[in-house]
Parts: structure tokens; sequence; C-alpha cells
């Protein structure tokens, strides 16, 4: 059998999707499981042994292009392709396995994509309140599951493969002190700081890491450096020397090997949460506005801090303002609580 997968644009996302490609192999150990998908996700589904091609998509995130999803459809009709999973919601990521004439198109209705689909699901959202199983319930037949409770349990939660020889490397190429084990930091958040734990805080905790023995390394994208140059900026210049700011200047790859070689995470809301969660990391995952009911850490060595319940809107112009209450009320000491459960002592 061979499927292809449309798979999802944002990382919390294709990890999440992980979940669905597990699923399927244990259902059809010999099928040939491709993923269509923004170039970027490539680190993340090589790291999928599920996965055996990763397709890339060169459309953006909202360009309907109806002609060149017509002619990628096109050049895999002779691909030998058994069935589709589209895992998007929207008309246009169903339009590709349509024109590839693959012939078992399965997918929540979404945006009315009767024709498109012709293995349609109508989605209860309160029967699968986690985005997970919903992605899960999609490997099984029609009917066969009409609710969470209906899945097998437990279900395959996301897992990346990183080998303990590219650990060593990458973090001696990054000159990092493999005398001090390392904890990871992911100060940034989509939407500006009202989803961020306050940069004072992060400070906060690596000093007092620090003075245990650990080595910090910040991760982020380019638009999360400065955030990294204010927590170095709160710190001695003592300490400053065993904290190192990544944001920005790691490729994806490299970040996915560089956490599956810390010691622990602290996180933010965030794509990079999740990858740490799928690497296995003993987690803290700080959340505020967002709600961890729907896309949670997915890992047993995960602890979620949240002081409020409910989903709280935050829009951009609020979130430029500043941090949001809830998040600067989760104390440093909290958190080294949690990590105290998760790696009582360095090195461990």
């Amino acid at each position: 059998m061979k499927i292809l997968v449309i798979g999802p644009s944002w990382v919390g996302d294709m990890m999440m999707s992980q979940s669905l490609y597990r699923t399927l192999k244990v259902q059809h150990p010999d099928a040939t499981i491709d993923v269509m998908a923004p170039a970027w996700c490539r680190p993340l589904l090589s790291r999928m042994p599920e996965v055996s091609n990763a397709l890339a998509m060169p459309l953006g995130h909202g360009a309907l292009a109806i002609g060149e999803r017509r002619r990628l459809g096109q050049q895999l009709r002779g691909a030998g392709y058994d069935r589709a999973y589209v895992l998007p919601n929207s008309f246009k990521s169903a339009l590709v396995p349509f024109f590839a004439a693959i012939p078992r198109r399965t997918g929540w209705r979404g945006e009315m994509r009767y024709g498109l689909l012709n293995d349609l699901r109508v989605l209860d959202k309160a029967a699968f309140p986690l985005m997970v199983q919903r992605y899960v319930a999609l490997g099984y037949p029609k009917g066969n599951i009409t609710r969470a409770s209906d899945l097998p349990q437990p279900l395959l939660w996301p897992k990346l493969q990183v080998q303990e020889a590219e650990k060593q490397a990458t973090v001696a190429a990054f000159s990092l002190n493999s005398g001090r084990p390392l904890i990871g930091f992911c100060p940034g958040a989509e939407f500006g700081p009202a989803k961020r734990w306050p940069h004072y805080h992060y400070a906060s905790l690596a000093q007092q890491l620090i003075d245990q023995g650990h080595q910090i390394v910040l991760f982020g994208s380019a638009k999360d450096h400065e955030t990294g140059q204010q927590i170095l900026a709160t710190l001695s210049e003592e300490r400053r020397q065993h904290c190192r700011n990544l944001a920005g200047e790691t490729q994806l790859e490299q970040a996915v090997i560089l956490l599956a070689a810390c010691q622990a995470v602290v996180s933010n809301d965030s794509g990079l949460m999740h990858i740490a969660a799928a690497l296995e990391r003993p987690l803290v995952a700080l959340y505020g506005p967002s709600s961890p009911d729907f896309t949670p850490p997915l890992s047993e060595h995960a602890r979620v801090i949240r002081l409020i319940t409910g989903y709280h809107k935050v829009r951009k112009g609020d979130a430029a303002e500043g941090y949001h209450q809830s998040l600067i009320d989760i104390t440093p000491e909290r958190v080294i609580a949690e990590l105290a459960t998760l790696c009582p002592t360095p090195g461990v």
C-alpha cells in the first residue's frame, strides 16, 4: 500500500501528525507513507521512521493557485498512491490528491470539500477534544471511531529519532561546554509577549540553574534573538559565560539535535515545545492565555504549568503591550520545583 499525506504547515501540528503516521504503520507495516508539506518540515519528517519520503509543497500557506495544484497532482498520478489523508481542513489542501486521482481520499469535511474527498468525515469537536485524536481517528475506517474513547489506547505519541553521535558532534560544533549538563530554554512564542513567560523570570531561572552546575542554551528563530539578549543582559558577567543565545543562530535541524542533547527543556507554548516533547526530553511547558486543552505537549516527561483555565483570546495589539498576568504570576521557584521532579540531579 502506498499512502500520501497532505501535512500541516505549523511545527506543532506537524509534530502531532506523527501519531497518525505511527498508527498507519502499525495497521499496515509494509505501507509506504509519503508526506507533502512545506520544505522547512523536512528536518522533522526525516526523523520520523514511519515516513518514507518528504515531498515539498512549493506553495505558500495562503496561496490557492489551483493551476499549480493541478500540475502537482498530475505529476503524482503515476506514483501509485492507493490512499490520501488530508490533514489541513482547507479547500485548497484537498486539491492535489483529487487531481492525482488517488482512489481513496480521507479527511474531515472542513471547508465544504464534497467531491474532493470521497472518504469524508464529519467532525464532532466535543467527541475529539484533542487535535492528535482528530488526526489519529482518520486512520481508522469511517464509522468505527465515533469518539476519542473509541481509539485504541494508549495513543502512539510523536517520537523523533536523534543519534547520540549527532548530539556530540553538534554540541561540539557550537562550542558548548560538554562538562555542564544542558538545559534548553525556548522563550519565544507567536503573537508577541502575551504568550511568553517574562524574560526576567527566564533570567532568574537561568541564574539558579547555572549556580547548580548547568549550562543554559536559548533556542528560537531570529525574531526571538532580542528576547534571548534580554535574558543574557540580566545575568552577571560570570554567569553569562554559561548561557548561550542560539535563537536565530541555528537551522531547524541543528535545533532539533541540540534539544535532544538537553537534560531538560523549559518552554512557552510553541512549536519547539512540541519538538522537545517528541524528543522525550523532561519538559516544563508554561501556558498563559493559550490553552493546553487542545494541543498539549504529548509526553509522559512533560509538566504543564498554568494558573488560569479556559481559552483567553489575545489580539496582536494586546500582545504587543506586554506579558500576560497569568504568566507573570508563574514564579521561577515553581519551575525549579517541577524540574526537580523531572531530573533531580544534574547530569541524570
